[in-house]
This record gives structure tokens, C-alpha cells and sequence, in this order.
């Protein structure tokens, strides 16, 4: 992919000059694609006939704030930048959300922009995905890119199932199913399991800040996949929406899937297998993330 970019970058009024040191770190890097960097604060600017959208502020949760009062902001936040992308953007764009909650901002996004398809709306969970196959390559002593299929299901959150049953690892001896490869199934049940959960917030505890270099990687990774296509026989995690899924998934959710992708176009990989372990974790996080959807759709209806 040699397409030359236009970079819109949006914030808020108060953030302009910090948001003019990031256009001057781009122009330095004299990036090889770049063609120009436009920053704003005006959404009939940044939003205007756009390919590819990335939305990554949102509201944080602070200090006392209930999960309620948490997702009653990000629903005003993704319903004014859903509306801006109905109103301006190419009705082909591609959006990602990646601003928490992720998946349930998406799905705000995606119903406050009803002349663009809900198969243009995408979350990132290629950042659990590549944490996943991170933390089996190390187990097993390879590169990340020996590691492909692991699964993220469900919600870009602690209750997200990081699944290894259909992964493989391509070793000296050839490539092996990763229970065979790790040869540890109490840690990939376990340990594995929570580890990848919560490794966001191990991260803000390490630096006292959110995941940065790593969450850039995922987006990179997400949108690159979009635009070239998963390789032939490989899936890659994203959150899409969920609709007639083969896994029993509710309707009407933003919900994290095995897909491929060729053309554009992103479709839910249908022919797992899935055991009984796999499916109470799978609908754990479902449940959450109905929950999430009614309390942040009464907001929207108010």
C-alpha cells in the first residue's frame, strides 16, 4: 500500500498548541507517504470526505466515577462524532474506535451515522490480539510472528476471552497447535488468560500512563489489514457488529471476532469449533456487553 496521505487531526479548542507539536513531530519524521497534516478543532473540517477515520479520544474514567456516569459522557462524545461523519465523510469511510469503552462507543457511533453501513464500524481489539500472541511467543520461545489465529472474543475490557484453541506456532519441529506447543494447559486456562485481561491496566501501573506505543502498533496493524486483506488461511481479532454470527453472539452488540478480511471487507471466520469452557467465557463478556449497550442507548434516547 503506496497511497499518499492527508492527515486530519481534531481537538479540542484549548488543546490547538500542544496538537501543533504533533504536527511538527510529523513533519520531522518526513514520513515517506505524508502529504499534509491539517490541524483543527472544527468537525465540518476534520470529518470532510474521509477514507479512514480513527477515533481514539474519550471520556477516562476518574476517580469515583461510576461505569454509568463513565459511559453518559462517551455517549455525547460518539454521538456528535457519529453525527459529524454522517454529515461529512465519504459513505465509504472506514471508522475505527479505539477510545474506551471501546466497543460500546463504536456501536454509539455506528447508530448516530445511519447513511453509513454498520459494516464500515470497527473496534480495536488487535491490541488484546497482539498482546495474546505476544505472551505465547515468549512462552514458547519464538518470534510474535510465529504465532497466528489466537482469538480475542467479546469486550475490549477485563471480561474479554483472549482463545488459543484454534492458534498456531510454527516451531523448529514444524508448526503445532499452541497446546501442544506450550505444553502447559493450566497456564493457557489460566495465568495466559488473565494476564492478557489485565494487561492494560498493567501498564498504567508500571508507567502511570495508558498503553501508547503499543495501542499506535494495534491501530496500525487494524487499519493495514482493512485496507491489504488477512493473509490466505489466518484471522485477525476486531471488534464488528454483530448480526446472524454463527457463535450465538446477541444481536446488536459491537462484539470482538475471529475475521478475515479481503477487498475491504471483513467476514466473521464461522467454522470453529467451540467447547464448552470457550462458551461460558464467551458469553460472560456478552453479558457485559449488553449491559453496557442498554445503559448507553437510554442515554442516547434521552
Amino acid at each position: 500500500m503506496n497511497a499518499p496521505i492527508i492527515l486530519l487531526l481534531l481537538d479540542i479548542t484549548p488543546m490547538l498548541p500542544v496538537l501543533e507539536g504533533v504536527v511538527m513531530e510529523l513533519q520531522d519524521c518526513a514520513l515517506p507517504l505524508l502529504r499534509e497534516v491539517i490541524a483543527t478543532d472544527k468537525e465540518e473540517v476534520a470529518f470532510k470526505d474521509l477514507d479512514a477515520a480513527i477515533l481514539v479520544g474519550s471520556m477516562p474514567r476518574k476517580e469515583g466515577m461510576e461505569r454509568k456516569d463513565l459511559l453518559k459522557a462517551n455517549v455525547a462524545i460518539f454521538r456528535s462524532q457519529g453525527a459529524a461523519l454522517d454529515k461529512y465523510a465519504k459513505k465509504t469511510v472506514h471508522v475505527l474506535v479505539v477510545g474506551n469503552p471501546a466497543n460500546t462507543n463504536c456501536l454509539i457511533a455506528a447508530k448516530s451515522a445511519p447513511s453509513i453501513p454498520k459494516e464500515n464500524f470497527s473496534c480495536l481489539t488487535r491490541l488484546d490480539h497482539n498482546r495474546a500472541c505476544s505472551q505465547v511467543a515468549m512462552r514458547c520461545g519464538v518470534p510474535a510472528t510465529h504465532v497466528k489465529n489466537v482469538i480475542i472474543w467479546g469486550n475490549h475490557s477485563s471480561t474479554q476471552y483472549p482463545d488459543v484453541h484454534h492458534c498456531k506456532v510454527s516451531m523448529s519441529s514444524g508448526e503445532l497447535a499452541c497446546f501442544d506447543a506450550v505444553k502447559d494447559d493450566s497456564w493457557l486456562k489460566g495465568d495466559f488468560i488473565a494476564t492478557v485481561q489485565q494487561r492494560g491496566a498493567a501498564v498504567i501501573k508500571a508507567r502511570k500512563l495508558s498503553s501508547a506505543m503499543s495501542a499506535a502498533k494495534a491501530i496500525c496493524d487494524h487499519m493495514r489489514d482493512i485496507w491489504s486483506g488477512t493473509p490466505e488461511g489466518e484471522f485477525i481479532s476486531m471488534g464488528v457488529y454483530s448480526t446472524g454470527n454463527p457463535y450465538g453472539v446477541p444481536e446488536d452488540l459491537i462484539y470482538s471476532f475471529p475475521v478475515q478480511i479481503k477487498d475491504k471487507a471483513w467476514k466473521i471466520v464461522d467454522s470453529l469449533a467451540i467447547n464448552d469452557f470457550s462458551k461460558s467465557k464467551m458469553d460472560a463478556t456478552a453479558a457485559e456487553l449488553m449491559e453496557e449497550r442498554d445503559t448507553a442507548l437510554a442515554f442516547l434516547a434521552a
